[in-house]
């Protein structure tokens, strides 16, 4: 009897716990909304939380250290957000939130580069059909560029940015631009996400 109770409890706290993680749910959003930062720039990461009281926290994977808190060696806490006032190639890596009962919400890669050059591309996932432009930038301008999917050449942009119109998922991949005098930026993965159904 006592070991049907205990099975029983079990049961239930897995169920319970379970049911927990669905009902939560958090969005990360990132501020400059880009996924490659000079170093030195600054960057606020929040938390975009359904219920608050889940406690949901900044957290991070790099080639350093993995699943460390805001707070725990970087960054600046303040509540469900978190600020990098001064960056570096070792801030590169997987953000996310995840709440006090381990729910996570989606995660962010981001790159953090000492070289000249950046490609501006979305953070986020884009949704199909939507136009995309891609920026290939220095600190202070765009530059003229080749730009690059999966390590072959899209095309040459004189003013330094390419839009991609009606994205599809054949458009998710491996970005990066290179710029003749200025070198070349780190590479960003674009996904691309199903449209949402037409409403009846």
């Amino acid at each position: 009897m006592m070991k049907t109770s205990l099975q029983s409890l079990l049961c239930l706290s897995s169920l319970l716990c379970c049911t927990t993680n669905r009902a939560l749910s958090a969005s990360l959003t990132v501020s400059p909304s880009r996924s490659q930062l000079f170093k030195g720039e600054a960057v606020s990461l929040r938390c975009e939380e359904d219920d608050s009281s889940a406690g949901w926290k900044l957290r991070r994977n790099t080639t350093r250290n993995t699943r460390k808190e805001c707070d725990a060696d970087w960054g600046i806490s303040a509540g469900s957000s978190c600020k990098i006032s001064v960056t570096f190639p070792s801030d590169s890596g997987v953000y996310w939130c995840e709440s006090r009962e381990g729910a996570t919400s989606n995660s962010i890669n981001i790159t953090v580069t000492g070289g000249p050059v950046i490609l501006q591309s979305p953070v986020l996932p884009v949704m199909e059909g939507d136009d995309v432009t891609l920026h290939c930038k220095t600190k202070t301008s765009n530059l003229p560029a080749g730009f690059y999917k999966d390590g072959s050449l899209i095309r040459t942009e004189p003013a330094g940015h390419m839009t991609i119109h009606h994205v599809s998922k054949s458009d998710e991949g491996l970005y990066k631009c290179h710029s003749s005098g200025h070198g070349e930026s780190p590479s960003s993965w674009i996904s691309v996400t199903a449209s949402k159904p037409q409403s009846q």
